[in-house]
């Protein structure tokens, strides 16, 4: 496979594997992603759409075997407990730690003007959750900490409540304590398929509502 196609291939496997889009959305994104890149002449649309077929038919079948509650399922229902908890946790919050951040402070402005501000926040990003469907060593990082804040003991408090309901839906954590290092989740999986009639885990308006009532 050329560098290009492998590139390709990685996208559709990320994308497939992450759950949070339908097939027509994928073929969509892989046909953009060949166009904007100028891969036409080496990588053709029958390429892409068999290979995103193969792959979901791959992903369908892994399925068979998973065990219920997935660690997505736990980690769906730890992030619920938090935002119970004034926490604001977000799902697939951007590509980066910086987008993440921006995700959290929009959901914080809906919350002030609904007269609440959070305890502190937390998330995982694309680039974690590329981590966590890796075949080898997968794992997810969370971030944390609060809105504004500049204190050091602020942070880790929110660090120490986010590691707890972590432990508490029976995850193992590595966290050296500070404020300065995400939690990891070692041995993390994320299995997940998608289909449309779930709850759409990037919507954050129903963080905010879950927040507010």
């Amino acid at each position: 496979m050329t560098e290009n196609k492998t590139f390709i291939y990685e996208s559709i496997f990320n994308q497939i594997r992450m759950g949070f889009h339908s097939i027509d959305e994928i073929q969509e994104n892989i046909t953009e992603e060949i166009e904007d890149n100028e891969f036409e002449d080496e990588i053709s649309e029958e390429w892409a759409f068999d290979t995103i077929k193969e792959e979901y038919q791959k992903l369908l079948s892994e399925s068979k075997q998973w065990k219920s509650p997935t660690d997505t399922e736990r980690l769906i229902n730890a992030f619920d407990e938090l935002c119970d908890d004034n926490i604001v946790a977000l799902h697939k919050a951007g590509y980066t730690t910086t987008d993440g951040e921006y995700e959290v402070v929009e959901v914080e402005r809906e919350l002030q003007e609904n007269e609440i501000e959070s305890d502190g926040y937390c998330f995982y990003h694309e680039q974690d959750l590329a981590r966590a469907i890796a075949i080898e060593n997968p794992s997810l990082y969370i971030a944390f900490q609060k809105v504004d804040n500049s204190d050091d003991a602020v942070t880790i408090e929110v660090g120490k409540r986010v590691a707890e309901v972590l432990i508490n839906n029976d995850f193992k954590i590595k966290w050296d304590g500070s404020a300065r290092t995400k939690i990891e989740i070692p041995g993390f999986k994320w299995q997940k398929i998608f289909n449309e009639d779930d709850r759409d885990l990037q919507d954050y308006s129903e963080v905010v509502d879950r927040m507010v009532q």
